[in-house]
């Protein structure tokens, strides 16, 4: 889902779009100008620089040429208030967006994340993540290659920590998303164990078999529609079981041990879009399992359950940069 602000001058609480197909007849969102001036990053990893501005201070982007995406996915990457003249190494946290046809890089420095961040020794990355992309690499496609999973994995995080002053080590990074960049970072942070040291979900699927596999087909509909040209996440009409189990957060509960989770959920509660309380409902009833697997297996976590449906609620990301920050090496 795409965050659109509640109030134009208010960033407190941010609300998703309707359903896909409110969202696929939205304009696609604004691209940001392209710079004249050279480029300090360099091209490697599979990835080449197509279009890029360094000129913020703070704000850094680029776009990417890569076979692993049949068009050129854009990152932004925001970095603290002193990198340029600290010295100093920083801890990454990598922040997903979520789903829709407005949805992309671009999605949080719309909704004010130069701010939330302000003061904060922090690298913070916005990778586009496609409009129902699910952080995944498809099992099928018709329109060319759409492996997100490579791009993030394989090809963006080690550019990262080849280009900027990180800690290219499990206590460096962090992962966190909202909706279905929610999903993609629990995925990963499991997917991918000596990877990231800490994990949040706001208002993220963290099980794609429940209520028969609703978040699965949700997946495959949207990916279908929006990404792949009826081409699917999961296959379709039977899913790859092995691809949906290798992702499923809820069957991976070990994989969590000795990181940082945090969790939010909407409860309902408030006149909102039908379609948003039915997708916030899956998020909690997941989460709620999700949860439930980790108390038995005894893995510490911080989740909230706040009133409302499918929103990005700031205060409580605030929250979690700060514990993001406590949790990863110093800068």
């Amino acid at each position: 889902m795409a965050l659109t602000e509640q109030h134009p001058t208010r960033r407190n609480v941010l609300k998703a779009t309707g359903g896909l197909s409110a969202a696929l007849a939205l304009a696609a969102g604004g691209v940001l100008a392209t710079a004249t001036t050279a480029s300090a990053a360099g091209d490697g990893f599979g990835l080449h620089i197509v279009d890029h501005d360094e000129r913020d201070r703070r704000m850094k982007y680029y776009r990417f040429q890569t076979a692993a995406i049949g068009w050129n996915p854009g990152v932004n990457v925001l970095l603290p208030d002193d990198y340029d003249t600290s010295g100093r190494t920083y801890p990454v946290l990598y922040l997903f967006h979520g789903g829709g046809l407005t949805s992309d890089f671009i999605e949080f420095d719309r909704a004010g994340v130069r701010d939330w961040t302000a003061g904060k020794p922090v690298i913070v990355v916005m990778p586009d993540g496609g409009h129902a992309g699910w952080y995944s690499n498809p099992v099928s496609s018709n329109t060319g290659p759409r492996n997100w999973e490579t791009f993030h994995i394989a090809q963006l995080l080690p550019w990262i920590d080849a280009n900027f002053r990180t800690y290219a080590e499990y206590d460096g990074r962090a992962v966190a998303g909202f909706s279905m960049g929610g999903f993609g970072a629990l995925k990963y942070a499991a997917k991918y164990y000596g990877h990231f040291a800490s994990v949040s979900a706001h208002s993220g699927p963290a099980s794609l078999r429940r209520n028969l596999g609703a978040v699965t087909h949700w997946a495959n509909l949207s990916s279908a529609a929006a990404d792949l040209a009826g081409g699917t996440v999961y296959g379709a009409p039977l899913w790859d079981e092995a691809r949906v189990s290798a992702d499923n957060p809820v069957e991976r509960i070990g994989s969590y041990r000795n990181k940082r989770i945090f969790l939010v959920a909407g409860t309902g509660g408030q006149a909102v879009p039908w379609f948003s309380q039915i997708t916030e409902d899956n998020v909690l009833q997941g989460q709620r399992e999700f949860r439930g697997l980790l108390d038995g297996a005894g893995i510490p976590y911080e989740a909230h359950e706040e009133p409302g449906s499918h929103e990005f609620r700031v205060p409580l990301f605030l929250r979690d940069l700060d514990g993001i920050i406590g949790r990863l090496r110093k800068a």
